[in-house]
């Protein structure tokens, strides 16, 4: 059996390790066939952090995507965790995404003489990239 709300099925609730969670409750769980999966040990922001990166894939794709099939929200989810990280920038990495480098600190004034920027679409134009060209 499944705890069902707003639409949503829920079979795998997550709980931290916290001893004040009461045994009765776990009980009435799994009487319900609904196993709970615990935070990992000494992790006790691992639930925020992965709250943050589902709020922020709602609002950067899912939010904005009319998703045909299973398929194609593999695809999309796909397409989405290369994007970010490998492309988005990061407000905790200085403008960086995880798995690029940093990019050289520019160091001395600098004229720009020519200036041409290209647009790049990301998840098939859900998303853009901006570069400068070369």
């Amino acid at each position: 059996m499944d705890m069902k709300g707003a639409g949503a099925t829920i079979r795998y609730p997550v709980r931290d390790r916290d001893a004040k969670h009461p045994a009765l409750i776990e009980e009435i769980l799994c009487t319900a066939g609904i196993e709970a999966m615990l935070t990992g040990v000494r992790m006790p922001r691992m639930n925020s952090i992965m709250e943050r990166w589902v709020r922020t894939l709602r609002a950067e794709l899912l939010d904005r995507t009319l998703l045909r099939n299973e398929r194609h929200l593999r695809r999309a989810l796909h397409k989405y965790e290369r994007h970010y990280n490998e492309h988005r920038t990061h407000c905790s990495l200085p403008a960086a995404a995880p798995l690029r480098p940093l990019p050289e600190p520019i160091t001395g004034p600098i004229q720009i003489t020519r200036l041409d920027i290209r647009r790049h679409d990301r998840l098939d134009g859900v998303t853009h990239e901006y570069r400068h060209t070369a």
